[in-house]
């Protein structure tokens, strides 16, 4: 699968490929990770990328010109276009069934925001599908790109080493369920005992217990979500 992530500072992502499981998956070939810098496509001395926005207001905007030649360029640097992905405040929210969306497609493109975001006429020329990951506020998309790329490279397979772990991940599968309490050694810490079931060796009993606690988990945290939301 090959990603591409457009961006004002591409330094941000160094760290981020080349370590665990993304940095071992590169390197076997399974992840084409590639990063453009924005401002490669700006024009002048001062390659400029981004201005003050018509109507006044803070802040600055990104120009649509170095955003657009930028996109128009990785987008004819391979085989087919890839999807291209907008990270905007205003997109609908990524959940696990977009991330196994993206998953499926051969390319994806991701384009970072900064300052006050991108002018308007960038989305009305490419069309990007918008997606935001929660409502609060970060200082560019660089951060949300580095959510995607994580968690789409963990359902390429052999990604993982183990492909059942990304079944069995909160939010996969059918059930859209969190995932239950886990447990490892030792048997019992400060008081705290590994709950029987689980040293059973029976393994459907095992399997019915983690859907139980799976079931639990989802509607503690549906009732805290709720609850907060009617809070005044």
């Amino acid at each position: 699968m090959r990603i591409d992530i457009l961006t004002l500072f591409p330094g941000m992502f160094t760290g981020f490929l080349e370590g665990s499981l993304l940095g071992a998956a590169r390197a076997r070939g399974l992840l084409d990770v590639r990063v453009t810098d924005i401002r490669d496509f700006a024009e002048g001395v001062h390659r400029q990328v981004d201005d003050r926005p018509f109507g006044g207001g803070p802040g600055m905007l990104l120009m649509p010109g170095p955003v657009v030649d930028c996109v128009e360029s990785v987008q004819r640097a391979g085989a087919a276009p890839g999807h291209l992905v907008m990270l905007t405040p205003g997109g609908r929210r990524l959940d696990q069934a977009t991330v196994e969306e993206f998953a499926r497609r051969e390319r994806i493109v991701l384009m970072c925001g900064r300052y006050e975001g991108f002018d308007d006429r960038v989305r009305q020329t490419l069309h990007p599908d918008e997606i935001s990951i929660g409502d609060f506020v970060l200082s560019g998309g660089e951060v949300a790109a580095m959510v995607i790329v994580d968690a789409v490279s963990r359902l390429v397979p052999g990604v993982l080493g183990d492909d059942e772990s990304a079944r069995q991940d909160s939010f996969s599968g059918a059930g859209r369920l969190v995932e239950g309490p886990q447990y490892t050694r030792p048997r019992e810490f400060r008081g705290l005992a590994v709950p029987e079931v689980l040293l059973s060796g029976d393994h459907r009993r095992i399997a019915a217990w983690r859907h139980e606690q799976a079931v639990a988990a989802t509607s503690r945290r549906t009732h805290v979500s709720q609850t907060e939301r009617s809070t005044p």
